[in-house]
């Protein structure tokens, strides 16, 4: 047995194993290509054919991933798990959203995943769980496969835990750049964890359980959640008195230690940080007990979209017109991307069109088509932007301040700015509005 482990841990450091990936989206298309990128074979597995036809022809359908990174004769991508179950590694990195209508978890992609690994897992086999998810996931969900297999974990078959890390679109932190936290069912998992991402990561860092590792990604999502929720209900607070918030962030900034500074916007968006915190919410319920910011930070970001809709309307107010016309700029959920995942500007678009009053045009460099969620957004048009014509606009509200974008142009050429990213925070002009 020893042995055989120790033939396993030799292949490893000589990358003579087949990494699987499971899941081809914002996370797991990332790793796939860094794990070929060392020099393993990889099989990237996704369901979705769309999806696998696009990589086999070299087209990305990621944005901060382009096409020359897909020519790579060691990745293989499929919707067959017959060659998924050919990888001596399986890393999964599955969607976990919340329940419809609920802030319940919806497992359904981890479950059916781990039932369908029944019939390929053998021995020594390496299964990694990276989708963040409530502590006691992998040890509920795959450890009795693993036993109900015949295998013993931590001596024929090795499950570990390793969050997943990725920031789409930061182009200064990249999986390579990026601690990996790593734990697993036994010392050996662990061992054979911190071997796997040590060839892909700058470190790895070593946690008690599978359970600590699983707590770490909730409470970093956590973490930015409740202090986004704070820099909005202080840009709020601020804009009664008539202050500057982004003047008092950046003040605040200065401090050296006890401060890190986060930024008011619409909302938040995407998929970890307006969903993942109600993970924790959920279990902690379980164990009696009910966590107050994790509600309290969503409620104030939620709210965010309909404050801004509030503003829009009084500004408009002065003026008797029967029909506004509104230009959103940036729907993407942050700037740079082109992830419409639960974007604050989606929100607001939604609400505004609720109102009899509003005629609604959008632009957004990285996307030309609102679907969200399958849900068709009627009478929104794309602008094909001309910053010489914002002028035919009453209101231009900036959503995803893109780098993209022209704020000189933006200011000089539109009637009314509302700013919702405080890109002229620093800009004395009667035209501008921070909301």
């Amino acid at each position: 047995m020893k042995k055989k482990i120790l033939n396993l841990i030799s292949k490893i450091k000589n990358k003579n194993i087949t990494i699987g990936i499971v899941g081809l989206g914002y996370v797991g298309l990332p790793l796939a290509l860094r794990f070929s990128e060392v020099g393993f074979n990889v099989v990237g597995y996704d369901k979705d054919d769309k999806k696998i036809i696009k990589l086999k022809k070299y087209k990305s359908y990621i944005k901060s991933i382009s096409d020359q990174e897909l020519i790579k004769k060691n990745f293989i991508p499929t919707s067959n798990l017959k060659i998924l179950s050919k990888s001596d590694a399986i890393i999964i990195c599955l969607p976990t959203p919340l329940k419809k209508n609920s802030k319940v978890p919806d497992m359904t992609y981890i479950k059916n995943f781990a039932s369908s690994i029944k019939s390929f897992l053998r021995e020594n086999h390496i299964l990694i769980l990276e989708s963040t998810t409530y502590p006691g996931t992998t040890r509920e969900f795959f450890l009795p496969v693993l036993k109900n297999c015949g295998f013993i974990p931590g001596k024929n078959a090795f499950l570990i835990y390793s969050p997943e890390r990725e920031d789409p679109g930061n182009k200064k932190y990249r999986i390579k750049d990026i601690p990996k936290i790593v734990s697993g069912y036994s010392d050996n998992c662990k061992k054979i964890g911190n071997l796997i991402y040590g060839k892909v990561a700058k470190k790895t860092v070593e946690v008690k359980s599978l359970e600590h590792a699983e707590m770490v990604k909730l409470y970093e999502n956590i973490y930015r959640s409740i202090n986004i929720g704070l820099a909005n209900e202080m840009k709020i607070v601020c804009h009664k008195m008539g202050l500057n918030i982004y003047e008092v962030i950046k003040a605040a900034s200065t401090k050296p230690f006890g401060f890190s500074p986060f930024y008011p916007g619409p909302g938040y968006g995407g998929h970890c940080i307006p969903i993942d915190p109600f993970y924790l919410s959920w279990k902690s319920k379980q164990f009696g007990y009910s966590p107050k910011f994790i509600e309290l930070s969503a409620k104030i970001n939620n709210s965010m979209p309909t404050y801004i809709k509030k503003n829009i309307k009084k500004i408009l107010k002065k003026d008797k017109k029967k029909l506004f016309k509104i230009l959103i700029l940036g729907i993407a959920y942050k700037k740079n991307v082109d992830d419409l995942r639960e974007s604050p500007a989606v929100q607001l678009i939604n609400i505004l069109q609720k109102e009899n009053n509003f005629q609604i045009n959008f632009y957004d460099p990285f996307i030309k088509k609102i679907d969200s969620r399958n849900k068709k957004f009627k009478d929104i048009n794309y602008f094909n932007l001309k910053y010489n014509k914002l002028n035919k606009f009453d209101l231009v509200a900036i959503l995803t301040d893109h780098d993209k974008l022209d704020y000189k142009k933006i200011l000089k050429y539109s009637k009314i700015v509302v700013d919702c990213r405080g890109r002229f925070f620093n800009i004395k002009d009667k035209k501008v509005t921070q909301s």
